[in-house]
């Protein structure tokens, strides 16, 4: 069955004011929009090496939405989608279920976790051979990534998101529905400024540079392929 899974990528639009803004006061908005750029294209990148399945990217707004005009990796392989509304566990919920209910496992992953590497992905889809969920926490309290090989809608409501308690509510939720879980090494998000001490060390300068830049140069579609 594993064979079989689908990784799905969420990702929001790495423009200018929108993404990563808890970075701003570190790195401006430009840079901030150049580092999401960097990390989009690196989860993308290492969600198809790790070779565990066929991969989409779940986007907002819209794929078609003018604030993603050369942003979102086109990769021939790559399938993207609309995450549509509704909070995030509404739109992780829909997006595993859609995949769940097509007979396939899944693998939901986010782009702030620079450590989330291709044989990472690989391990935590290997979990499922013998488990019924696989979760990577982030030392936050979240969680980089959820693969799962059957649906609750528990596991996706009544979650306070972005706060410290998300990945031990769902791994407990996992526990009370009597799932097998296996549970891989604490990675580290980057969310706030604290947190770039944990970016690869080529990526960092290159962020700074560009919040002095013009917003084209923060924005410009090829960045995550040079910042590797």
């Amino acid at each position: 069955m594993v064979n079989s899974l689908h990784v799905i990528v969420f990702a929001k639009a790495p423009v200018a004011g929108l993404a990563k803004t808890r970075l701003i006061p570190a790195l401006g908005a430009r840079g901030a929009a150049r580092l999401a750029v960097s990390m989009l294209g690196h989860a993308v990148e290492q969600a198809l090496a790790s070779g565990a399945g066929t991969v989409e990217v779940c986007a907002t707004p819209a794929p078609q939405d003018p604030m993603w005009s050369g942003l979102l990796p086109r990769p021939p392989n790559l399938r993207v989608s609309d995450q549509g509304q509704g909070d995030l566990g509404e739109r992780m919920a829909r997006a595993a279920q859609r995949v769940l209910n097509a007979g396939r496992p899944v693998l939901l992953m986010g782009t702030d976790c620079p450590d989330l590497s291709a044989e990472r992905i690989r391990t935590a889809a290997d979990g499922l051979r013998t488990c019924d969920a696989a979760i990577v926490p982030a030392f936050d309290g979240g969680y980089v990534l959820l693969a799962l090989n059957q649906f609750d809608a528990s596991l996706f409501q009544e979650i306070a998101w972005s706060t410290s308690s998300v990945a031990e509510v769902t791994q407990s939720r996992i526990q009370q529905l009597g799932w097998r879980l296996t549970t891989l090494p604490t990675l580290h998000d980057i969310d706030e400024p604290d947190d770039l001490r944990w970016l690869p060390a080529n990526w960092l300068p290159t962020a700074k540079e560009s919040s002095s830049g013009s917003a084209s140069q923060a924005n410009r579609p090829d960045a995550a392929r040079k910042l590797k």
